[in-house]
């Protein structure tokens, strides 16, 4: 019997050590070149049974027993919030087993209890990587191999190490998980094992890695036998240009043997597409095919599963988490169509575009598209739009629009894309906030933590967003400039000015626009009553439109005249209440319901 190497999936919260952890057994250091020290993309790399003998050592033939050995291990490595969004297939996971990482001082985290949650639905097998052993207080090393290590620290040590042990089996408990040290576990296909580990030191590294093949050659078996019959299949992971090889696509093999040659369908974002794989490229053992420290090496066919990097002049604008297919062109046009129809269904399922009201999301792959979606619906936050690609004046066009109606919802949120120069200047006139962040733990948490505190301290800031009530005299023998834009001085007889305020005259007729606010020549933000200060105004002309000794007043629309009378008016002094009186009389002449609706 013929066995592929398992996928194993690695999991858990932001700043567990997974990748770390992946690091450590690779002798690389991926990790220290994440954005934050987080992974953000989903990544691969190959452990052949020879490395993980040799790192195993005794334990191999130990806990590792099978007529049939597997080749190795294909390790993916997911961001704490990815977790499988581009590693789903229709009807289940595409990894065969996991390793939750779990901070030993901190236990089980939001993000791990999310984890769990998904491999509970997708019925994936799992080990418990205690992580940062070494970090228990008192803590000497002694050897690679946990189990004799433990044995070697002082007994009080031990009986931490205990208590950390039972506090995760507590909790996998009231989740439904038996769970035990893996030293203590008697029947693994009943109990999940924990193994302490130190991706810092190496120790348990070996029981991790024995673990995992054994419960592999036990109880996968069935699952990981080759079937030559049926097309190949994967997920691409990234797509992107590279010098040398023009567009490349860094996939995951799931099924099947790819060979150079194949025809290929995939996804793009306006449709699936065939195209001829023009080259295979191989990582080599132990690197990380987003991270190679050596160039790929080029092969006639790849048998999964497999990481591996593939050419075509056709990948440009590729979706990365699209699904791939391998073509056979012997099933015709109708095959075709029904594999193309596949792909399209899944990018559609991904992008979501209602007339409801909710946040605008922009995403760099369907898996984080996916997976962002999924927790904002989980945090009950409503999504209008969401997409792949760079933030466009469009996109802040949308959130201004719901922003009428709902302020917590009229936001642009993004991930690992561009805000484009007109969506940036977009936002600042329409007052819209965009949110982009590299990573998608941040991205979440700053957008709640923001509508949180907003909540908190709505009435300041709403009242803050208003346009502020002033009284202010153009100043006689103090003109500095005619026009674009007319600069004078002025006296604040009555509130605030600031910037960007639009200002009318005592006959209620349009000035302009305040444009800039200057006291003894440094620009501020704000004149307050009493103060003299330059005024610069877009839109007027001195001696024609505006003179000296002219007073003018701030502007109001309807809308915020009502929210000053009906809910901030105990916020405004006698004097603000006065000109506010005086602004709403001169628009009623015109208008009889302004301020009422």
């Amino acid at each position: 019997m013929d066995l592929r190497q398992p996928v194993v999936v690695v999991l858990g919260h932001v700043d567990s050590g997974k990748t770390s952890l992946l690091d450590k057994i690779r002798g690389t250091a991926v990790q220290a070149r994440e954005v934050g020290g987080i992974t953000q993309h989903i990544g691969a790399s190959f452990f052949p049974v020879e490395t993980i003998k040799e790192i195993t050592g005794p334990l191999y033939t130990k806990l590792a027993t099978a007529e049939t050995p597997i080749p190795g291990l294909l390790v993916i490595d997911t961001p704490g919030h990815e977790i499988f969004a581009n590693l789903r297939l229709r009807g289940g996971s595409a990894a065969d087993i996991a390793i939750v990482v779990v901070d030993v001082n901190k236990g089980f985290e939001p993000q791990t209890i999310e984890s769990l949650d998904i491999l509970k639905k997708r019925k994936v097998p799992f080990v418990v990587a205690l992580n940062k052993v070494d970090m228990v207080a008192g803590w000497r090393k002694f050897s690679r191999f946990i189990s004799e290590e433990v044995k070697k620290q002082d007994a009080g040590i031990q009986t931490s190490l205990d208590e950390k042990i039972y506090n995760v089996v507590g909790t996998l408990s009231r989740l439904g998980y038996p769970s035990e040290a893996f030293w203590r576990v008697k029947d693994f296909t009943r109990e999940v094992a924990i193994v302490p580990v130190s991706a810092r030191s190496g120790v348990g590294i070996p029981e991790l890695l024995a673990v995992l093949v054994g419960m592999a050659q036990q109880y996968l078996v069935k699952r990981l036998e080759r079937h030559s019959a049926g097309p190949a299949r994967g997920i691409v992971l990234e797509v992107k240009e590279e010098t040398g090889l023009g567009p490349s696509a860094n996939v995951i093999l799931l099924d099947g043997t790819l060979r150079q040659g194949d025809s290929i369908v995939v996804g793009k974002r306006d449709g699936a597409i065939s195209t001829k794989i023009k080259a295979l490229l191989l990582p080599k053992p132990l690197d990380e095919m987003r991270d190679p420290r050596d160039k790929f090496k080029p092969v006639s066919e790849v048998v999964a599963a497999a990481g591996l990097k593939i050419t075509s002049p056709d990948l440009e604008g590729v979706l990365a988490g699209s699904p791939l297919y391998v073509f056979d062109r012997g099933g015709g046009d109708q095959e075709l169509d029904r594999l193309k129809s596949l792909i399209e269904s899944e990018v559609k399922n991904a992008i979501v575009n209602t007339d409801t009201h909710g946040i605008v999301l922009k995403c760099d792959t369907i898996g984080s598209l996916e997976a962002i979606t999924d927790l904002l619906r989980k945090a009950n936050v409503p999504v209008r739009l969401a997409d792949i690609g760079n933030i466009t004046r469009r996109d802040v066009v949308e959130a201004a629009a719901v922003k009428e109606n709902d302020r917590y919802l009229g936001v642009v949120l993004g991930f690992s894309v561009r805000v484009l120069e007109d969506a940036e200047k977009e936002s600042q006139d329409r007052n819209v906030k965009i949110f982009n962040e590299q990573i998608i733990y941040n991205l979440v948490r700053t957008y709640t933590d923001w509508v949180t505190y907003q909540r908190e301290h709505e009435e300041s800031i709403l009242f803050n967003e208003l346009p502020p009530l002033c009284k202010f005299q153009f100043m006689k023998g103090f003109v500095f400039r005619h026009n674009d834009p007319a600069v004078f001085g002025a006296e604040i007889q009555v509130g605030k000015l600031r910037q960007k305020v639009q200002v009318i005259d005592e006959d209620g007729k349009k000035v302009g626009t305040i444009h800039q606010i200057q006291e003894s020549g440094k620009a501020i933000e704000e004149a307050t009553t009493g103060m003299q200060v330059a005024v610069s105004i877009k839109g007027p002309t001195i001696g024609r439109q505006i003179n000296e000794g002219d007073i003018f007043y701030t502007d109001f629309n309807g809308r915020e005249a009502k929210q000053l009378l009906e809910r901030f008016s105990h916020r405004l002094n006698e004097q603000e209440k006065a000109i506010l009186g005086v602004l709403v009389s001169m628009k009623r002449k015109k208008d009889p319901t302004f301020g009422y609706l």
